[in-house]
This record gives C-alpha cells, sequence and structure tokens, in this order.
C-alpha cells in the first residue's frame, strides 16, 4: 500500500494498472467498518477491473484499514470524507475517474460527486438506495454495540451484525463509533436530482439496510437501477452478476 497526507489524516491507498498501463481510472471507497481490501480485493472487484483493463485505485477511508484513526466525531461528516477521496485523485493527477462507492462509501461518492463534479465521470452506487435520503431505520444503537464491553450483552440484530463484523475486520472500535455519528448525513431529493452523472444504482433484493434502489435512481436525471438478486447487504457486493453489470455500465459511459 500506499500513503498520502489529507487534512492531517494519512489516507492509505492501492494503485494497480492492468497489463496495458493506460486503463481508464475507477476509484472504490468502502463501506462502514470495512476496508480497501474486505470490499475490493477479497471480493474479486480489483482483480474484475484490471482484468477488463481498468485502473483500479481503492483507499482506506479515514478511520479504517490503515488510514488515520480519529476518534472525533466531527472529523467524519461526509463532505470530509469525500475531500480525501478527491485528495487521493489530485495526487495521483488524475482529473476525472469513474467512482464506485459501497454502502456508506456510496454516500461519500455521492457528496463527492456533489461537491466536486469535474473529478466524477460516472457514479457506481452499491448497496445504497433510497436510504441515501431517508436513512433506512436507526442506526444510533449500532455506535453503542461498537464500543459495548460485552458483545454477548448486544441484543439489537443491526448493532449485533456490525460488531460481529468490525471484530472480523479487526477495526478500531472505537474510531467506527466515531464515525458513524456523522457520516450518515443525508442528501435530500433535490440534492440527488443535481447528480446529473451517469449512474448506476445496485441493491440486493434480500438487503434491508440500503432502500429501493429503483427510487434512488428514479430522482436523477441519468441513473438507473440494478437488482442484485438473492443477495443481502453483506453478500451483494461480490455478486458475480453485479460485476458484469458494472463491466457493461462502464463500457457504455467511457470517460470524455
Amino acid at each position: 500500500m500506499q500513503t498520502f497526507f489529507n487534512d492531517d489524516f494519512e489516507i492509505a491507498y492501492i494503485d494497480r494498472q492492468p497489463e496495458s498501463g493506460d486503463g481508464e481510472p475507477v476509484l472504490m471507497v468502502h463501506g462502514f467498518a470495512s476496508s480497501h481490501h474486505v470490499n475490493w480485493v477479497a471480493p474479486g472487484w480489483v482483480k474484475t477491473l484490471t482484468e477488463a483493463g481498468y485502473r483500479a485505485i481503492a483507499l482506506d477511508n479515514r478511520g479504517h484499514g490503515r488510514s488515520t484513526k480519529s476518534y472525533d466525531k466531527a472529523d467524519y461528516t461526509p463532505t470530509l470524507m469525500a475531500s480525501d477521496a478527491a485528495a487521493l485523485l489530485d495526487h495521483l493527477g488524475i482529473g476525472k475517474a469513474h467512482v464506485f462507492g459501497y454502502s456508506m462509501g456510496a454516500r461519500v461518492s455521492t457528496f463527492l460527486a456533489l461537491e466536486h463534479p469535474e473529478k466524477v465521470a460516472t457514479l457506481i452506487l452499491g448497496g445504497l438506495g433510497y436510504g441515501m435520503v431517508d436513512g433506512v431505520g436507526d442506526w444510533d444503537p449500532i455506535a453503542e454495540a461498537l464500543v459495548a464491553p460485552d458483545a454477548s450483552s448486544i441484543m439489537h440484530p443491526r448493532g449485533k451484525m456490525f460488531r460481529a463484523f468490525a471484530d472480523q475486520t479487526k477495526s478500531d472500535r472505537a474510531a467506527l463509533a466515531a464515525c458513524i455519528s456523522t457520516s450518515r448525513e443525508l442528501l435530500s431529493e433535490a440534492d440527488m436530482a443535481r447528480v446529473t452523472q451517469p449512474v448506476l444504482v445496485g441493491v440486493g433484493t434480500t438487503d434491508d439496510i440500503a432502500g429501493s434502489a429503483r427510487k434512488l435512481a428514479a430522482l436523477m436525471p441519468n441513473a438507473e437501477a440494478f437488482d442484485i438478486e438473492g443477495r443481502d447487504h453483506m453478500l451483494a457486493v461480490g455478486d458475480r452478476t453485479f460485476k458484469a453489470r458494472v463491466l457493461q455500465f462502464l463500457k457504455d459511459h467511457p470517460i470524455k
């Protein structure tokens, strides 16, 4: 991995070129409690993209993976996290890229598209549909579950799931608790209407976190939805039909 600094955070990232060496860049932004490896390397996305001729770039979000951890909630707004992604593109000398975010990463990627539109050629939103706008349920128990002294005492199903995921990924749970408090900033329907790039929204049909892909896509002037059949929030990311649809989407919308 390589690193660079933005806003006093050391941000770790990977940059994988295809064999041709001149592929269009795809910047990948992972989900909450995950990392570039868990979200993009292990499920095969880096391999899939580079073999298809794309340059695969993925960062560890602040508070995650090998990047700097903070315990200050104010450091984890989607705007600040999107600024890390924008700064990485600048660091690599990339003027415009395809941007692919999953779950929390989809929210961060949308903020990137709204606040730095010149840098985003296309937008792929995985694992987050209309939850971008309405939040899809109560997430406060997750922060409590992350810092609970005894994991066996956690009764909230979603809290239990994310606590187990954080432990599995060996994450800094205190940093994640700070992150989840402020990274869930909602966007309005009017905000979504300002996303004019080509957009693909992919959500698992058994995902009870993301909200409707079709309802979110309908808010944007140039967006389409894809149902990831039979997949929940955790399993949809590596689905082979999703990979095939993303590759087709990228082929249909080359960077101009």
